[in-house]
């Protein structure tokens, strides 16, 4: 397989400017005959299929929530990174650049990410235009606060639900092309397959969910904003509809899957309460502006209240190990710190697995009130769900799964390996390495859509003429019949054991074998554990009801058994990466004082998984990654 990066030549700083000099252009009056799919409405496909409508294009939207609004965009809490520096302390776009390159442990590519620092300006005043109701300060200008793995504040937000906010603002400009008749909207469609014909992406096959009907559909060119596939977990803070099966279908139709084991897990999130829980919540990054995280020094301490461990008993972990961040650590190195905490006995409640993120000195120093401002709605959150009160005491709080790094391999100008297969957002591999900082996410998603998809995929259109392959063509009918069989397969199984049991067994097993800490041995087990339930699931699932209309276990099913086959490819990777560069942690390969120790001279690269074939090892490919602004060096937060 040949990995094609495309990156301009030229300055570091001056790529995308000369990307954009130098791009193919199409007549206004001919974009109309160009068709483009979009597979997804959050952040990134929402702005993306908004953006090129506006452009002239046809689009066609698809989601398999009721309304675009329902995508899990909707979830971020904690705000969107830009280099504005309107706090006048020291940002700019080299700073924001430099500063996720070393969040993601050198493992991302140089061009991509100062292309992701140049736009995040303009992504604010966007926004802005849309009515986005972004904190302000007393005089009216926009507030900024911290976030983690950065020394300055560059985070805009809308108290505790920025997500929600920014995905509004994509929504209406979405909801106009609809009104238009530029976008045709398909809710409640589900991509099942991508179909590709001499090479090249030509349409998609999706079932209608309320009605079970199977119908492909035809463009010129099909983007994928299918976010991440945390659920592999099973307990993640996604949504319990977050799925890998639009970006894992790509890949068994040709496309690669970069980097699968970089997976983020969050230091902040609630922790797990019983084996009852379908999913796990998070609790803003941004709550460690003012929380200070501790655990007892003494484990013998670890089962009395809060309130009743003085000062000098406490340990404030994160501010010792890392005095130059404190409590904005990055997310993977706060969450291996509150593990090693645990695992020496300290942790609370119940089972042990939990820290303290405690507001105390906050409250006392700023007020009930301005923490309440800031915060409120989280608080709220968090006291429904724990029935306590973090004003009261500290809150409780343990890693969990929430964002995933790799994706579907794409070159600078966001297309993935199979021409005309364009992948956005999380669904990509593109700029956040081996992990991704805070309030990065919501940053990519609108600059893919916005700022970078309309350029490149433009450039790409303007090379192939206009037409889309007619429905009746035999790739099309092939596609469809092999995901009816899938279908058909599943419903005729009649085991004795639902799909979400498969699911909670492969999360134990991940989470178990392939989570925050992985060795040779775990990862081994995990391989062959999850082949055995692959082959266990195949012969005894239990899927009720019919395929012919709604039916929310056949779904379920569905996505399952492509985590069954996901998670293999996942262990697979991080076995074959004999280092620990960011939220991928070998044991066998740390430092002396237990941090990440990468392996430069062999593992500086992107691994390009390709399909082989059912039950076959996939083949690994590389994609080198070179720097000319940065210098490779061990990355320290202390």
């Amino acid at each position: 397989m040949k990995l094609d990066a495309k990156v301009p030549g030229g300055p570091l700083a001056e790529k995308w400017s000369g990307f954009k000099e130098h791009q193919r252009l199409i007549n206004p009056a001919n974009k109309a005959k160009y068709h483009v799919i979009v597979v997804g409405t959050g952040l990134a496909g929402g702005s993306a299929a908004a953006s090129l409508a506006e452009l002239g294009y046809k689009v066609s939207s698809f989601c398999f929530q009721d309304s675009p609004r329902r995508a899990h965009s909707i979830a971020a809490q904690g705000g969107i990174n830009a280099a504005k520096n309107y706090r006048n302390d020291g940002d700019s776009v080299h700073r924001l650049f430099y500063d996720t390159i070393k969040g993601g442990d050198f493992r991302s590519r140089e061009a991509n990410v100062h292309r992701l620092a140049e736009v995040s300006v303009n992504i604010i005043d966007q926004c802005v235009a849309q009515g986005v109701p972004f904190a302000r300060e007393y005089g009216g200008l926009l507030d900024t606060r911290s976030f983690g793995g950065a020394q300055l504040q560059r985070t805009f937000y809308c108290r505790g639900q920025t997500g929600q906010q920014l995905l509004l603002g994509a929504y209406q400009a979405l909801a106009r092309q609809i009104a238009l008749g530029s976008v045709k909207m398909y809710p409640r469609c589900e991509m099942l397959d991508l179909v590709v014909i001499d090479g090249r992406a030509r349409g998609i096959v999706t079932r209608h969910l309320e009605t079970g009907k199977i119908e492909s559909f035809t463009a010129d060119a099909v983007v994928l904003a299918t976010g991440g596939y945390g659920n592999v977990f099973f307990l993640s803070t996604n949504a319990i509809g977050c799925n890998v099966s639009a970006t894992y279908r790509a890949y068994k139709r040709g496309a690669a899957f970069a980097n699968p084991c970089y997976t983020q897990i969050h230091p902040t999130c609630i922790p797990v309460a019983g084996d009852h829980q379908s999913k796990l919540t998070l609790m803003s990054e941004s709550l460690r502006n003012d929380g200070r995280v501790w655990v007892p020094k003494s484990a013998g301490d670890a089962g009395k209240h809060p309130n009743e461990i003085p000062e000098g008993a406490r340990d404030y972990y994160l501010e010792r190990k890392y005095p130059s961040y404190g409590n904005l650590a990055p997310r993977d190195i706060a969450s291996r710190a509150s593990k090693e905490a645990c695992d020496e006995g300290r942790g609370v409640g119940p089972g042990g697995r939990g820290v303290y993120l405690d507001f105390g000195a906050a409250i006392t120093k700023q007020g009930r009130a301005k923490i309440e401002e800031k915060y409120g709605n989280l608080f709220e959150m968090y006291e429904r769900i724990t029935a306590e009160s973090g004003y009261d005491r500290p809150m409780r709080i343990y890693p969990a799964v929430h964002y995933t790094m790799g994706g579907l391999w794409v070159n600078y100008e966001l297309m993935s390996n199979v021409p005309g297969l364009f992948v956005i957002g999380e669904a990509n591999f593109s700029d956040h390495g081996a992990n991704r900082l805070g309030a990065s996410a919501l940053m990519q998603g609108l600059a893919d859509g916005y700022f970078v998809l309309p350029y490149t995929i433009t450039h790409w259109l303007a090379g192939e003429k206009a037409g889309v392959t007619p429905l009746d063509h035999a790739e099309f009918k092939r596609t469809e019949a092999e995901a009816t069989e899938k279908i058909k397969k599943l419903l005729a199984v009649k085991g004795k054991k639902t799909a979400t049991e498969f699911h909670r067994e492969l999360g134990h097993v991940m989470w178990n074998d392939v989570g925050m800490a992985r060795s040779k041995q775990s990862l081994e087990t995990a391989i062959s554990r999850i082949q055995a339930l692959r082959h266990e699931f195949w012969q005894t699932v239990n899927v009720p009801g019919t395929d012919a209309d709604l039916n929310t276990a056949l779904e379920r099913a569905n996505r399952v058994s492509d985590f069954l086959e996901f998670g293999e490819l996942l262990a697979r990777d991080a076995l074959v990466r004999e280092e620990s560069c960011g939220g991928h942690f070998r044991v066998e390969h740390q430092t002396p004082d237990g941090e990440a120790k990468r392996d430069d001279a062999h593992f500086c690269h992107v691994a390009a998984w390709e399909y082989a074939g059912p039950d076959k090892t996939p083949i690994r490919n590389e994609e080198p990654l070179g720097f000319e602004e940065v210098k490779l060096t061990e990355r320290s937060y202390k």
